[in-house]
């Protein structure tokens, strides 16, 4: 049986979420891509950390992960891209799509980069298509706001969506309606796990924190639970 995936169907090397600084905040590698130091991509970044002060035979897969991350910011730096046109730059020899950039001044807000790096064979267009997806679902779960303080208070729900999106390099789903979806409903049947194993609980996820100081997460939680307790009372009441 041939392990050759179809021509529409990419193999993925990383997606990344990185700040307007080149941050990661959150990302996957996969396959051979940085996920080790023999390989042939390990290889490459080491040659280009051949200025730095450590050795090679020093650098550990996070340092050489960090190496790619630089170039990339280097490549992408001051570029926006919009949500439904992705931008693609090469790094390494890779292919590197991303969505998002846009920053209001002093806000900090629109600022992080939704990334899906690739070997440079695969498609543009078709490397667009799959983050513009991942971006439309970012945007929807954290409500449109998708600065870097929102990102960090929601990492749960970001490693959720990359999950739901692709698992060992290859994609599961695109549309980012439903992996908005998916993830929601994922955060939930955790979340319902976790207070069936702990026992009884005296006060719900959400019950009483400021709604300003709420994750989406917590907030859905909390609209659920006072329906559902609504819903009761009118029963009870019958």
């Amino acid at each position: 049986m041939s392990a050759t995936l179809p021509p529409l169907i990419p193999r993925i090397d990383a997606i990344l979420v990185l700040d307007g600084d080149g941050n990661r905040l959150a990302g996957k590698y996969y396959g051979d891509f940085l996920t080790n130091t023999t390989s042939s991509s390990s290889k490459a970044a080491m040659a280009s950390e051949a200025g730095e002060e450590k050795s090679s035979s020093a650098l550990t897969v996070e340092d050489l992960r960090a190496s790619f991350e630089r170039q990339l910011q280097a490549k992408i730096v001051g570029t926006a891209a919009r949500a439904d046109a992705a931008e693609a730059v090469t790094v390494m020899g890779r292919t590197a799509v991303f969505c998002g950039g846009n920053s209001v001044a002093g806000t900090g807000t629109g600022d992080v980069r939704v990334i899906h790096v690739a070997p440079s064979e695969e498609s543009e267009l078709v490397l667009a298509h799959l983050c513009e997806g991942v971006y439309d679902a970012l945007s929807r779960l954290m409500s449109g706001h998708t600065d870097r303080n929102m990102i960090l208070d929601n990492l749960e729900m970001i490693f959720l969506l990359i999950d739901e999106h692709c698992d060992g390099g290859f994609i599961l789903e695109t549309d980012g309606s439903k992996l908005a979806s998916s993830v929601l409903l994922r955060d939930e049947s955790d979340a319902i796990d976790t207070e069936a194993s702990s026992g009884p609980s005296t006060k719900s996820a959400g019950i009483g924190v400021p709604s300003g100081d709420m994750t989406i997460a917590q907030a859905l939680r909390q609209a659920r639970e006072q329906i559902i307790s609504n819903l009761a009372q009118r029963d009870n009441g019958i």
